[in-house]
């Protein structure tokens, strides 16, 4: 694309129009400024609202995928590839799934998470080539993230998953992007303007953040990792997730904290046997065999007691 192309396509993208309430940034106060900052930022889950329909249709996607041993693929450049590293590195600790479930790819690879490689993101066949390296399949999903909705290098990912047969997913916060038009389902928040023109890493980015927390949270929970709404496949890694996993067995079963620690030790630091121990005074090789037959669903396993 010619610089010419590439400012005439800018020109049509509302993330790169100037922002009329912001017209005197230079000149506000520190309190004005930020006040500013908030109303804009107010506006975000208004235009999230909207995609809930197209969220939710990802979800029951993903957690299909994950019930066949799927993976959750991010693919996104600069900010919104940061955004997808972030979330997929916060599953493992939060929901106990393997690392390998959730995955974030980003232009330009490591290095990019920390220091700005724009170039990266020109390239449709390094999207392709990162997504070969992972051995993409059938059962995977990709989700491809750009605010403005054009960035080659995840073209480049969406065209080879489609050919592959995973299912294609698009983040953007412009309409009729070019991404949308590589996935099978399109998400796309109208943030509208950002306070300072073109910077996307603040409305957009907030959006993408919000919409890949329901994503990954929401897909969780449907394969049974939460009971009610509580972390219930936490690992209990360092003093304060076995401090939290304490908690949780206090607060799902109404013990006593010498009870839930004493729960844990039996169960292996496992919460959810520690839990049906709790409640229900089955062995934990009973309690092992109960949630396994219910495929992890701890408040099913409950239930048949």
């Amino acid at each position: 694309m010619s610089s010419q192309d590439l400012l005439n396509h800018l020109d049509r993208l509302v993330s790169e129009e100037r922002n009329s309430e912001t017209m005197d940034l230079d000149k506000l106060s520190a309190l004005e400024l930020v006040s500013k900052i908030n109303q804009q930022d107010k506006l975000v889950p208004l235009a999230i609202e909207n995609e809930l329909p197209n969220i939710a249709k990802a979800v029951d996607h993903i957690s299909s995928s994950f019930r066949k041993g799927g993976r959750l693929i991010y693919v996104g450049a600069g900010t919104s590839g940061r955004l997808g590293v972030l979330d997929a590195s916060e599953c493992p600790p939060t929901f106990g799934v393997d690392e390998s479930m959730v995955i974030g790819l980003i232009a330009g690879g490591h290095e990019a998470m920390f220091r700005s490689r724009e170039s990266a993101e020109d390239s449709a066949l390094q999207g392709q080539q990162d997504l070969i390296e992972q051995n993409l399949n059938v059962t995977d999903v990709v989700l491809g993230i750009a605010a403005s909705g054009r960035t080659p290098y995840v073209i480049g990912a969406l065209e080879y998953a489609n050919t592959v047969g995973a299912l294609t997913i698009s983040l953007a916060c412009n309409s009729n992007s070019a991404i949308a038009e590589h996935a099978r389902i399109a998400i796309t928040p109208i943030v509208g303007p950002e306070v300072l023109t073109g910077s996307t890493r603040m409305k957009a980015g907030t959006a993408q953040k919000l919409v890949l927390n329901m994503l990954t949270t929401a897909s969780m929970v449907r394969i049974g990792k939460s009971y009610q709404n509580l972390m219930v496949d936490v690992q209990a890694s360092n003093e304060k997730l076995v401090a939290r996993a304490i908690r949780i067995v206090m607060q799902a079963t109404e013990c006593s904290e010498s009870n839930a620690s004493e729960a844990l030790r039996k169960s292996q630091n496992n919460v959810k046997i520690a839990i049906l121990m709790q409640l229900t005074g089955a062995t934990f090789e009973a309690a092992s065999a109960q949630l396994e037959s219910t495929s992890g669903f701890l408040r099913a396993a409950i239930e048949k007691q």
